[in-house]
């Protein structure tokens, strides 16, 4: 495939320093990645909601790059209710013509292609964006079974959470926890590399915000590639 033959737009939250390094480093050569930020720092429901508030300008501009598809990425805001990632998808596509995903879209994507019903969901998220967060998988019929959150609440502070530290979160987590899978969720934290020690150290499946969107994305667009090194969610080829 010729380089840049496939152009993938991602809409970030303005604080985040971390996506766009780990959608790369899962995207092949291929795939031209285009980003532009919506107003996003904190973790308040104010601030979650007012990030849509330029969302049809900020895809319009993507749109003018003529890319494939274009991502809203951002797991707390897409994952808010369960309604408002259809929505974000719609005014995407309204101001672009272009097909549209969401963070929302490739989690429950993702857990369908691993047949996962029975979640551990470990977050930075202050409590009351974790609970919305287990409250958007009940209503999508999955189950978190266990779990931890961090209480963070800025981009800034996410960015620098040492790996180190959110894998053991996860192993605290998920002792004595029955789970098909295992959720390492936000976009804004340094965890794509530890999908696949994590995956040997527990017996199961890990999927991260960033490797789920790059996964659904690359599918979105007909990419099929299997990417090393990123879990066993790459092995899978249908995003649908």
């Amino acid at each position: 495939m010729i380089y840049g033959s496939v152009r993938l737009g991602v809409l970030v939250p303005s604080g985040n320093s971390v996506a766009e390094t780990e959608l790369r480093a899962m995207l092949p050569e291929s795939v031209t990645m285009l980003t532009t930020r919506l107003a996003l720092r904190g973790s308040s429901e104010a601030e979650l909601l007012a990030m849509l508030t330029d969302l049809d300008r900020a895809a319009m501009l993507l749109g003018h790059a003529e890319p494939d598809a274009i991502a809203f990425h951002c797991t707390a805001v897409s994952t808010y209710a369960p309604h408002l990632a259809g929505e974000i998808r719609d005014r995407i596509t309204a101001a672009t013509g272009r097909r549209a995903i969401a963070t929302a879209d490739a989690i429950l994507a993702a857990f369908r292609v691993l047949q996962a019903r029975r979640v551990l969901l470990v977050t930075p998220y202050i409590q009351p964006v974790h609970q919305r967060e287990i409250s958007f998988l009940a209503d999508n019929g999955i189950a978190v079974t266990g779990g931890s959150c961090l209480g963070v609440e800025t981009n800034a502070e996410m960015a620098r959470i040492a790996p180190e530290a959110i894998a053991e979160q996860v192993r605290d987590a998920a002792s004595g926890v029955v789970a098909d899978a295992c959720f390492v969720s936000c976009t804004a934290i340094r965890s794509a590399g530890l999908i696949a020690d994590l995956e040997t150290a527990l017996g199961m499946p890990v999927i991260t915000s960033n490797q789920v969107l790059a996964w659904h994305a690359l599918r979105t667009v007909g990419v099929t590639d299997r990417i090393s090194g990123f879990g066993r969610l790459f092995c899978s080829g249908d995003a649908h």
